[in-house]
């Protein structure tokens, strides 16, 4: 180069290409990187090692801002080390009279309830008798459980007006409802305390200390003549009984079937012979569901009221002989007895009609009535019950097929 540009520059010796190149090698020659990157091209493998390369480099970053973020806090003063909600001071606003409070009364233990202006106070338990005006469609055990009581406190708190007969609830008694579990009773005059306080299966303490019975310790004096007016009715709390049972005695079988006549005009003489049942009993309706009542001893109610039209056929339930045929005084209406020759015994009431008559053998399955709404009764239904002179009335439902 001859012009005025090329002055001062060197000048690339004379001689062949090969010495130009020997003397320039970090313009033409590919450097060390260059020739590993090159060769891992050409295996294959220069996609990984790229991707290899990145996750190091992410893993590199994260280390670094975790170890700034240290760095920051621990050299961050304290004044501005609050948490939660206090990371803001409140302002304050002295003319709604807001009370500083020091830091060192702080706790972080949750927020404390404040007094309410309206706040329910539990009702007492009750003491006093209340009355219940009984409503269509009512039961002895809806009743119990609208006031929180055993089915059978409502019998034994009502005993004149239901007999200890659930069958005899209907629309419009007034009933007692006593404040606690337990019987209703109306003192008569020359009984003993302690023997009465013994039958009912409570302490004697126990009926004097509840407060509306107003019985005064001094004032009652000996508890064999205790100084109680006759007609004064007393709450027994915790006390049970006996049901008074006037539907149809246990036992009665073809040898001694006069033990019922107490029951009415249905009772028959004694009976030689007759058929014979073999312990397997069947459905005695139709229908195989239930229509009012099921068994319940704490009800006294001891049978099961199966659900049938007025009119529909009623049968023996097994083998054996009628023992009872006719009206019953007590509440079950037209009713039937039959002496299976088993033990058992098998009773069926409130009958619109009765097909057989005393001493007469009837088979299982044979028609003995039909379906009625007879004696003390809602409706029609079928009041069926099994009983033995041992083991007294059982659960129909132990012993009747499935549904």
């Amino acid at each position: 180069m001859n012009n005025k540009f090329s002055e001062g520059l060197p000048q690339a010796p004379q001689g062949d290409k090969a010495e130009v190149k020997e003397n320039f090698p970090t313009e033409n020659k590919p450097n060390l990187f260059a020739r590993w990157l090159e060769n891992l091209l050409q295996m294959g493998l220069g996609e990984s090692v790229l991707r290899l390369g990145t996750n190091l480099m992410s893993l590199v970053l994260v280390f670094v801002v975790i170890g700034l973020m240290r760095s920051f806090y621990r050299n961050m003063p304290a004044s501005y080390m609050v948490r939660g909600a206090l990371s803001v001071a409140p302002t304050a606003t002295p003319s709604f009279g807001v009370i500083p409070i020091p830091p060192g009364n702080i706790t972080f233990q949750g927020i404390s309830r404040l007094a309410s202006l309206h706040t329910t106070i539990p009702s007492r338990p009750r003491i006093e008798i209340e009355k219940y005006t009984v409503q269509p469609g009512d039961t002895v055990f809806g009743i119990a459980e609208k006031f929180g009581l055993k089915p059978q406190t409502i019998l034994w708190g009502n005993f004149n007006t239901l007999y200890d007969d659930p069958h005899y609830l209907t629309p419009g008694q007034e009933l007692n409802i006593l404040p606690v579990d337990g019987i209703y009773y109306e003192w008569q005059a020359g009984e003993s305390l302690n023997g009465w306080a013994k039958y009912f299966g409570v302490k004697v303490e126990d009926i004097i200390a509840f407060p509306s019975n107003n019985l005064e310790q001094d004032v009652i004096g000996d508890y064999a003549h205790p100084n109680i007016e006759p007609g004064t009715w007393l709450i027994i709390p915790g006390g049970t009984r006996e049901f008074v049972s006037w539907s149809a005695p246990y036992g009665v079988t073809r040898e001694n079937p006069a033990i019922a006549a107490v029951m009415g005009p249905g009772a028959c003489d004694p009976i030689i012979g007759g058929a014979v049942g073999d312990g397997i009993f069947a459905w005695p309706t139709n229908k195989h569901y239930l229509s009012g009542y099921d068994y319940s001893p704490e009800t006294n109610h001891r049978g099961i009221d199966i659900a049938g039209n007025l009119g529909e056929g009623v049968y023996a339930t097994d083998d054996g002989v009628v023992v009872y045929a006719g009206w019953n005084n007590y509440g079950y209406g037209n009713m039937i007895m039959i002496d299976h020759g088993t033990g058992f015994q098998s009773l069926y009431a409130h009958l619109n009609e009765i097909y057989v008559g005393c001493g007469q053998s009837v088979g299982q399955g044979d028609p003995i009535g039909a379906i009625g709404s007879t004696g003390r009764s809602s409706g029609a239904h079928l009041h069926f019950e099994l009983m033995t002179s041992i083991y007294g009335k059982v659960n129909p439902w132990d012993y009747l097929p499935p549904p």
